[in-house]
């Protein structure tokens, strides 16, 4: 009897335990910086059906509207998400692309075989014009990825006179010819792509000095356009490449440097994008996860160089890599998105806000049927993934002043941190936190303190679903929406709220 007495207990005091909230603190600070809108950043490569069948289907097409050859659709659904840039052509293929291919008369173009992604062969209809009048139509910056691998110096050059200057040159003289009266004013400068692998397969000493090379020719022509040259950066936590490039090149020669770093757990065997197990899950999250230790070290070691925050961070690529859907006719890399992405794409950007003082810029990839896309189109079909819906609630963060938080007593999924959270203040007032619980079975109680942040109302937007293989499909587009979220009380400079298992939630005080 008394061994019972003692279980039951037990068990009580466990059922207790587990139900007392998390405790977050989110606080003003005078210090604290703004969160670039450039963190919410896109990312489109000549792969698979990214550019054609995807984003771009022709200026002849009569059967999709489109305007200059992309899509209306498209255009409409990332002007809603407000994106701040756009990098292409890559990726790998950036380091096979010769842009000049891809300028002047359509029928005088030479095709290209992307050899990287598929074996296709692409016509080169899609170049320069298309792109840049694209981020002009989005208003968002271009981010120009330049070849270093297969391209010269003067390939460059020349390329960043096309595109900027705006007196007598031959380059600035051919884009007149070509249509363009005035220039695009580029500002971001990739110099050359994953170095380390596919864009060379380099050191990070050999690529220091090639990267200085380069740098040398890219000023703005005339002062009229700043630049910021982008350096190729470590791949996850090769910390090596990192100290090499902050210690050989000089700050006035690099404005930013890269890091890559997909959630893939195994790369000879990614799983599948929807029909995945338990597992599988927690190893995505896993790796999802690793970005604030990758983030983290790669600062400590840009703050041992430049302390004074010169050079900046760009994650310029990004998200979520399983195994491509096969059913999908030249599907390289494409792959379905379902709330395990939600829970990628959250608690990653709660990551990047976090890290604002160094982390500038990001680029989720990618922006149309590959990898963690926002976008799955089919022929004349479009749908928006539930990634998409995550941009779309997060974007109130763009250009906002970080509010700095701290989670005591945090739950945990197995051995991770089950809540991830960022919040900021925009320039209205208004507060905006994003939480994400990524314990797929536990709803888990929280207790936000905003005592110093003035909060009269609150209320929010969730996005989850029953499942976490939930997805939107062209059959069910609006499976996975964002819903109107209700549970949160505010009283007394406190904000208590539940939050239910695999979801992201994001709060909305005034």
């Amino acid at each position: 009897m008394r061994y019972l007495t003692l279980l039951l207990a037990l068990m009580l005091s466990s059922q207790l335990f587990a139900q007392q909230p998390v405790l977050i603190s989110v606080t003003e600070a005078s210090d604290s910086p703004q969160i670039s809108r450039h963190i919410y950043g896109h990312f489109a490569e000549h792969l698979g059906r990214c550019i054609y069948e995807g984003l771009y289907v022709g200026e002849e097409n009569k059967t999709i509207p489109n305007t200059e050859g992309v899509r209306n659709d498209i255009i409409e659904a990332l002007k809603e998400l407000n994106i701040p840039n756009l990098r292409w052509p890559g990726g790998c293929f950036a380091d096979t692309y010769h842009w000049k291919d891809g300028v002047g008369p359509k029928d005088e173009r030479p095709t290209i075989v992307n050899r990287w992604w598929g074996g296709t062969t692409e016509d080169n209809s899609f170049g320069t014009h298309n792109f840049l009048n694209l981020c002009e139509v989005l208003g968002a910056e271009p981010y120009l990825s330049a070849n270093v691998g297969s391209g010269t110096v003067q390939e460059l050059i020349d390329w960043v006179q096309y595109t900027n200057h705006d007196g007598v040159s031959p380059m600035a003289d051919w884009r007149r010819e070509n249509g363009r009266e005035a220039p695009w004013k580029v500002k971001y400068w990739g110099v050359g792509n994953e170095t380390w692998g596919c864009g060379g397969n380099m050191t990070a000493e050999y690529y220091a000095d090639i990267y200085r090379q380069y740098a040398t020719f890219m000023p703005g022509w005339s002062g009229e356009t700043e630049i910021y040259r982008i350096a190729s950066g470590a791949s996850e936590d090769d910390y090596h490449w990192t100290e090499t490039l902050m210690k050989n090149v000089p700050y006035h020669l690099m404005e930013a440097v890269a890091l890559h770093d997909y959630a893939v757990f195994d790369w000879s065997d990614k799983g599948p994008s929807v029909n995945f197990d338990d597992e599988i899950y927690f190893k995505s999250m896993e790796q999802a996860l690793k970005m604030e230790e990758y983030v983290t070290k790669h600062i400590e070691i840009m703050d041992k160089y430049d302390p004074e925050s010169k050079v900046a961070l760009f994650v310029d690529e990004w998200g979520g890599w399983y195994d491509a859907e096969p059913e999908v006719k030249n599907g390289v890399l494409y792959q379905q998105n379902t709330i395990r992405d939600v829970m990628i794409a959250g608690t990653v950007l709660n990551t990047f806000n976090n890290h604002a003082r160094r982390v500038k810029m990001a680029n989720l990839a990618q922006m149309v049927n590959v990898l963690q896309a926002v976008i799955l189109t089919d022929k004349e079909k479009m749908i928006k993934t539930p990634t998409y819906h995550v941009m779309h609630m997060y974007k109130v963060h763009q250009d906002a002043q970080l509010l700095p938080s701290k989670i005591e007593g945090n739950m945990e999924f197995r051995e991770l941190p089950s809540i991830s959270v960022s919040a900021s203040r925009d320039k209205t007032g208004k507060v905006h936190i994003s939480l994400v619980n990524i314990d797929p079975e536990n709803e888990i109680p929280v207790e936000l303190d905003v005592a110093g942040l003035d909060i009269k109302n609150i209320d929010g937007q969730i996005l989850t679903s029953d499942k976490l293989q939930d997805h939107n499909s062209f059959d069910a587009p609006e499976k996975v929406t964002p819903k109107e979220f209700k549970g949160a009380k505010l009283k007394k400079g406190s904000i208590s709220l539940a939050i239910p298992a695999h979801s992201l939630i994001v709060l909305q005080g005034k």
